[in-house]
């Protein structure tokens, strides 16, 4: 099935939910030269700095709590300690480096000018999330932040996903998810709404895995405005 029939059962569309990091901006790189820094302070690996793969493969997309057990499995008080330290680091970097996602205010722009409700749906702290959304001009675009670690379960869990559909009172038939990592693919699938794929930082062939609709590069890739174009065509929004 392509991408314009995948989105087209959705008619009409109620709502967008996004996760933040990699999916509103490219984060990433910023998460990685945190944890490197920091890791390599403390000898992890020998002092080697942790690579891209390394990343991508236990750390991108994933909970604190779940990172902390695999960095350090003997010691699940240095590991949060750690990664609250890492995620301070990462604000402070954040606030200068941070960028959105190319077209991520054409597709802004497209969301509200057909009145769907929004919601941003993460698995990083709460304060990672707000700090993200302010820095990018967001605040008032959002009307839930949807945090994992304040769910049953975070991400890959569907849990987070299907709180917000709650809280927008929407249907996952009637609702699109952004996510660019494989645990929230996997979560959004789980909670039975269609995923679209970013490949920001992770390789399409792992984001496939997680069964998304389909992948883009980017919110101004062809493929995503040839979906959105054809929702239109069938009048598939319910308007505010």
């Amino acid at each position: 099935m392509d991408s314009t029939s995948c989105l087209a059962q959705l008619v009409p569309l109620e709502a967008v939910l996004f996760d933040i990091d990699g999916t509103l901006c490219d984060s990433d790189p910023i998460h990685l030269l945190a944890f490197q820094g920091m890791l390599q302070e403390i000898g992890y690996n020998g002092g080697v700095p942790i690579d891209e793969e390394f990343f991508v493969k236990h750390i991108a997309g994933k909970h604190n709590d779940d990172i902390a057990d695999y960095l350090f499995p003997d010691d699940r008080v240095k590991g949060a300690k750690f990664l609250d330290d890492k995620e301070a680091l990462f604000r402070s970097l954040a606030k200068e480096k941070v960028k959105p996602i190319d077209g991520l205010f054409k597709l802004k722009k497209w969301i509200e000018d057909r009145g769907l409700k929004r919601a941003a749906v993460t698995n990083a702290p709460r304060p990672n999330a707000e700090m993200i959304i302010e820095v990018l001009g967001l605040s008032g675009f959002f009307s839930a932040v949807i945090v994992g670690s304040e769910c049953e379960h975070a991400k890959p869990f569907p849990d987070p996903y299907l709180k917000a559909l709650e809280m927008l009172k929407v249907s996952k038939d009637h609702t699109i998810i952004f996510e660019d990592s494989v645990s929230g693919i996997k979560a959004g699938v789980a909670a039975g709404v269609p995923v679209i794929g970013l490949t920001t930082q992770n390789p399409a062939h792992l984001l496939m895995e997680a069964k998304p609709a389909f992948l883009i590069k980017d919110y101004a890739d062809a493929k995503l405005w040839a979906a959105l174009e054809d929702i239109d065509k069938k009048g598939g929004q319910i308007t505010a």
